[in-house]
């Protein structure tokens, strides 16, 4: 599945001051990342803010992107949660739209056991014929995909073709990669990882930082695919820091932040989240004023 290698972003949802959603903004971000060589964009994960949009909003903001795009990226579409029932509808009914794949994330808060999130998924793998990418972010879930389930649903589906793996677990990362399926994608999901993510044999990222730095940081990427580590860790420290300030109050508030300070959108956020502090609005304006004119 080589349209998932690379660089994803994973698109944030821009909202106007009276939060609504702002397809302006919308527009402007997704033509940012197509003319900066991402590779593919993500839709309505986290940092899309998802549980916060109803689901019209959810509807006619995938529409409008997958209108926008025009099918020069593939789009890999969030549909997850803790309900497998009410997920396999969804994606169900997504299924017909303009869309190239689905990020689904493991249950969260009912705390399933390993049997439970590989049944999960089972049942999300037979509703659709699109191929599904697996999110596992125990920070978020409070579990984590294990190894065997991961490598149990790889071999297992033939749609369920990659795993997009934020838990900060490097051991974890590559008892994956060295034991999974020929085609089955590892995909970061930290993007202060993503370099020695690569480097044990990964395949990507589906990054944050990317909806501001979409040429930087999928050049970093490719690089380090390439094998050409040393352009990819000066590349990777220019912007390591920043990576830490963006998540350091939670995201998406801080990308998008910086995101307003490059004019492509507001940095309003919906509760329960709140905009960054102005401390650390501060770090990481001066960090960004300190990195050279070709940032983008």
């Amino acid at each position: 599945m080589n349209k998932f290698k690379g660089t994803g972003v994973a698109l944030v949802t821009p909202f106007a001051e009276n939060g609504k959603v702002d397809y302006n903004g919308l527009e402007k971000l997704v033509e940012f990342q197509i003319s900066n060589g991402v590779n593919y964009l993500v839709v309505q994960g986290t940092t899309g803010e998802s549980v916060t949009l109803n689901n019209e909003e959810k509807v006619a903001v995938l529409e409008y992107i997958v209108e926008i795009n025009a099918k020069r990226l593939p789009i890999l579409f969030g549909v997850g949660g803790n309900n497998t029932a009410e997920i396999t509808e969804k994606i169900k009914h997504f299924s017909s739209y303009e869309i190239d794949g689905f990020l689904s994330v493991s249950p969260y808060y009912n705390k399933p056991s390993q049997n439970g999130i590989y049944q999960h998924f089972k049942e999300i793998s037979l509703s659709s014929s699109l191929p599904i990418i697996l999110y596992n972010v125990p920070g978020r879930t409070s579990s984590n995909i294990s190894p065997g389930t991961t490598l149990r649903l790889a071999n297992d589906f033939s749609n369920i073709i990659g795993i997009k793996e934020a838990s900060g677990n490097l051991e974890q990362i590559m008892m994956i990669i060295s034991s999974k399926p020929e085609n089955f994608l590892v995909i970061s999901g930290d993007d202060a990882l993503t370099l020695p993510h690569i480097s044990v044999g990964g395949d990507g990222v589906i990054s944050v930082i990317a909806n501001a730095f979409p040429k930087r940081f999928s050049s970093m990427v490719q690089e380090a695919l390439n094998s050409n580590l040393d352009i990819a860790r000066k590349k990777h420290y220019e912007l390591l820091e920043i990576i830490h300030y963006l998540f350091i109050e939670g995201n998406p508030a801080g990308i998008k932040y910086l995101l307003k300070l490059i004019n492509i959108c507001s940095d309003s956020v919906r509760l329960p989240l709140v905009n960054i502090s102005e401390n650390t609005a501060k770090k990481i304006y001066k960090l960004v004023a300190g990195i050279d004119d070709t940032l983008v």
